[in-house]
This record gives structure tokens, sequence and C-alpha cells, in this order.
């Protein structure tokens, strides 16, 4: 395991927290009404986005590529955190309480990057950005596809699995970036 790659994706993650965190305090817990349904739309008009920057390098609104990728980071842990509260009604959740769950849900996305990392040798590292848009958009596909079988799959991992490959491709576009 390359060293550098958890100390990036480590500043990464320190800097999409930092953003949930200050949205937390403006916001509270206010997507707690969201359904899992209408995170994955709002993952994919983010990815959605990026491709079409990616495409036509054109942007209007002035929202950067980087935002965006922090964005789908924060809204996968939204999802994860949602999947494993899915039988709380409460909607309002304490600041320390939602932070504890967000640092929860990364850690254990940071470990399966670790895991898939060492049995891919790095691979992502040969990747053009372009390709984590790409994959995302693929797995928020797949995502919909599960969500329209009423969340069974027959082989396939869940929509958890895919949320946090979402996550990793986006904490890694990230790093990419700031390399070039």
């Amino acid at each position: 395991m390359n060293t550098k790659t958890l100390q990036e994706y480590n500043a990464v993650i320190h800097k999409c927290r930092e953003i949930f965190a200050n949205k937390a305090k403006d916001y509270g817990t206010s997507w707690r009404v969201l359904r899992l349904s209408s995170i994955t739309d709002q993952l994919f008009i983010k990815a959605k986005r990026i491709r079409t920057l990616e495409e036509t390098g054109i942007n209007k609104v002035g929202e950067s590529i980087e935002g965006e990728y922090m964005a789908m980071v924060n809204y996968g842990i939204i999802a994860l955190i949602q999947i494993s509260l899915k039988d709380v009604n409460e909607l309002e959740i304490d600041f320390e309480k939602v932070l504890s769950l967000y640092n929860q849900k990364m850690e254990e996305t940071r470990d399966l990057m670790l895991a898939k990392n060492h049995d891919y040798g790095e691979a992502w590292r040969d990747m053009r950005v372009t390709s984590f848009s790409d994959l995302i958009l693929t797995k928020i596909l797949r995502i919909k596809q599960i969500e329209g079988n009423d969340g069974k799959t027959l082989i396939s991992e869940g929509v958890d699995a895919n949320y946090q490959d979402i996550i990793n491709y986006s904490v890694f576009a990230l790093i990419k970036m700031k390399e070039s």
C-alpha cells in the first residue's frame, strides 16, 4: 500500500468533511427527508454536469468540477447514512452524532478503498480523470436499476457498495486533478 495514497486520500476527505460539517451547521440534517432515489438523482446531476463540462469546456454556472466531486463524496456518505438509519424517523440529528456517522461511513469506505487498491495495484493512478466520471455514471445507473428492482439483486453487490465506489472514484479524481 502506497502511504502517499493514504495521505492524499485523507487530505481530500478532510476537505469534504469540513464542507459537510459547515453545511450541517447551516442547514442541519435537512437531507434526512430525501429518499435514496433522490440522493441517487442528485449524484446523477453532479456526475452529468462534470461530464458535460469535460466535453464542452464551457462552465456557465461557475462551480468547479472539483466542487462537484466533493459534493458527490458527501452525497455518497449521506446515502450510506440514510441506509443505516432507514428505520429511524428522526429528521434532525445532533451535530456531533451526524459527524460521528459521517466518520464511520467514511472509514468503512476508506477501508474498502485500501483493500481494492491493494488488489488492483493502484491502477487508478494510470487512469484518465475523465474515466472517473464515466465510471461514476455507470455506478449511478446500476443503483437506479437496483432501486427499480426494489433493492433486490441476483448476483451483484448492493447499492451501498456502489455508493462507496462513487465516493472512492470521486476522491481518486480529486487526487489526480490536484496532481495535474
